[in-house]
């Protein structure tokens, strides 16, 4: 406030970091404040007046700046153990320099509180107190308030330039021992482009954000990817761990408004950020920021009280039972739990909820496969078999909860990269993870073709999602053949009954799509997409011309499913140099041969008593409705 001489009413709790280090004894447990908030000036004096100190104990969660106690020199001195693995100590770590303790970041203040995790004293940065005594813990709130809360001393260097945050992120004077004026620019976590692929899985995730989620995304690529991809959606919110830049510009295109939050409904909830000076200034007094301290952000119960929480996380490898490594390359500690798992439980057990594991299809420029037969040795599960849900690459998503281990390798070898996929297939034989027929093609030579995907809409109004049939596609393709009445299979294979054991249907799931074409047209099933149609046609090199057939489910029928099938059959095969159609109809399918006779082409039929023989040329001009 104008006028208002913070130092000299609190003059008597002010001290230079020199002295302050007075509070730090052999052997103590020090609290390091987190991320961009780590009180960098305290960190350097600890290191430079550490004459009187011996075997103490840092203790963190993620520091972005520098963490001199880690030279080998200080080794007598400083024993490092963090909870997350950041660059500024991971080649010690590697050196056998430090601990990493792999645990929840919801639980890490229960630690504190009940003394298994010790803290003597809290070295944290405050922005300026007000005239009530209170300083705000900025940027970090996390882990930092109960580590404050529960540290015997606590030393907070006042910096200016902390950006002064609402919610429950205050700190009052009286349970502050130390107060160090020094004013020095917050860390800043700049974030590179994302390249081609994150942006494909970036558009992967939005496409499952139903307008009114409330999302976790936290700093890095996919998050910058995935906010492009936000912007057409409406009334988001946020309740998240940690946020970046990427946040703002969603709230000034209107997509991020927190008014249908089942919880602080109105307001961003977060935990700690990181970013450029921009998001700082932008969070400085806000009143559409809270922040809060991790026991509450990070709470599964209170995360799964949002209806449609959407949980986006990162993992580094998983294996074909959806096994998720997310804190380690092999042996070698790379990053830590962090809220990943607090996340995907709130997640699942939120209305609507969706939680979701964001993964590059491969690692180290394309030359290994980030979905394996079976993790590296000595690589940790975080996310369990049974905790999994969504996976996203850039080649797509696939939903694994509540699905069997054969169906999980056919969903993930579906979105690993095209030339690894046979191998995997290979690897899941030689374990009967799937059948032992299970076709092997060569999907690197013969690509999913996205760009046959599309909406349409039928006579009634449903909107239909037709795509090119997938390998995966064979359970909910059994189970719609299956469904089918006696007189629909009759139309369609021309006999009363007829079985679809897995090795007839996975010759319709596994196709060339070079040269056969077959769509399936999709609605939302309780299990996932659930398969209502199915049009195909075989080419014959030779001659270009293509048989076709078609497959709608008995309650669908009569909608004008047949007609767009057929159409878009059509416009994909003028496309590719198909010459014609032909196909066989039983006489008394009078619905299938008024499709054909609609096309709008010079059909030719031939009867013979019983099946009407149809054909027609691609390559003759259509007639005009």
């Amino acid at each position: 406030m104008p006028g208002f001489d913070w130092k000299e009413k609190y003059k008597d709790k002010i001290s230079n970091a020199a002295a302050a280090m007075k509070f730090i004894e052999p052997g103590n447990s020090i609290f390091i404040g987190t991320g961009c908030g780590q009180p960098q000036h305290l960190v350097n004096t600890l290191v430079e007046h550490s004459k009187h100190i011996y075997d103490a104990h840092i203790i963190h969660l993620l520091t972005m700046g520098t963490a001199p106690y880690v030279d080998e020199k200080f080794r007598e001195k400083f024993k490092m153990n963090s909870f997350f693995v950041a660059e500024n100590v991971r080649s010690a770590l590697e050196k056998g320099i430090g601990d990493y303790t792999p645990i929840f970041l919801s639980e890490i203040p229960h630690e504190f509180e009940r003394g298994r995790i010790p803290i003597d004293v809290a070295l944290i940065s405050v922005s300026v107190p007000d005239a009530s005594g209170l300083c705000s813990l900025g940027v970090s709130v996390d882990i930092v308030k109960s580590a404050a809360a529960n540290a015997r001393y606590v030393i907070a260097q006042v910096n200016a330039r902390m950006p002064r945050t609402l919610g429950n992120s205050f700190i009052h004077i009286n349970d502050i021992d130390a107060l160090v004026p020094c004013d020095e620019d917050i860390i800043e976590a700049v974030i590179p482009e994302p390249n081609a692929v994150l942006c494909r899985i970036g558009q992967n995730i939005a496409r499952l954000v139903e307008d009114g989620s409330t999302i976790e995304c936290g700093i890095g690529r996919i998050p910058q990817a995935l906010a492009e991809f936000l912007k057409g959606k409406k009334d988001l919110g946020i309740h998240t761990e940690m946020f970046g830049d990427w946040i703002i510009d969603l709230i000034e295109c209107g997509a991020i408004t927190c008014s249908k939050k089942s919880l602080n409904r109105g307001k961003i909830v977060a935990s700690f950020c990181m970013g450029s000076r921009r998001l700082y200034d932008y969070i400085d007094n806000n009143p559409f920021f809270e922040f809060y301290p991790t026991e509450y952000v990070n709470d599964p119960q209170v995360i799964s009280q949002h209806d449609k929480m959407i949980g986006i996380n990162v993992g580094l490898e998983i294996d074909l039972t959806g096994q998720v490594c997310s804190d380690s390359l092999g042996y070698r500690f790379y990053s830590g739990i962090g809220g990943q798992v607090d996340f995907i439980r709130g997640s699942a057990r939120s209305r609507g909820g969706k939680p979701i594991i964001a993964i590059p299809s491969t690692a180290k420029n394309g030359s290994i496969s980030r979905i394996v037969p079976h993790l590296t040795e000595g690589a940790g599960v975080v996310t369990t078999r049974g905790d999994v849900h969504y996976v996203v690459t850039e080649y797509g998503v696939a939903y694994l909860h509540g699905k069997s281990i054969r169906q999980r390798v056919l969903s993930l070898v579906n979105i690993a990269h095209p030339k690894f996929r046979k191998q995997l297939i290979q690897a899941a034989k030689a374990q009967n993870y799937v059948y032992a027929d299970q076709i092997e093609l060569n999907t690197e030579e013969t690509p999913y073709p996205e760009e046959l995907e599309k909406y349409d809409v039928l006579n009634d109004g449903t909107e239909i999602f037709f795509r090119p049939i997938k390998p995966t596609d064979d359970p909910a393709l059994s189970e719609m053949l299956y469904s089918l009445s006696s007189s629909s299979v009759q139309m369609r294979y021309m006999t009363h009954t007829v079985n679809f054991p897995h090795k007839d249907v996975q010759q319709l799931t596994n196709i060339d799509y070079r040269q056969d074409v077959s769509i399936v047209g999709i609605v939302p099933g309780a299990a996932g997409e659930q398969i209502i149609a199915i049009a195909q046609y075989y080419l014959d090199p030779k001659s270009q011309a293509a048989e076709v057939a078609f497959l709608v489910q008995d309650e669908w029928q009569k909608k004008g499913m047949g007609t767009l099938l057929l159409a878009y059959l059509t416009q994909i095969a003028k496309q590719r140099g198909v010459k014609k159609f032909y196909a066989k109809v039983l006489a008394n399918n009078k619905p299938m041969l008024t499709i054909f006779n609609n096309s709008g082409f010079n059909v030719k039929t031939e009867f013979d008593g019983q099946i009407y023989s149809v054909m027609y040329d691609l390559t003759e001009p259509q007639k005009q409705e």
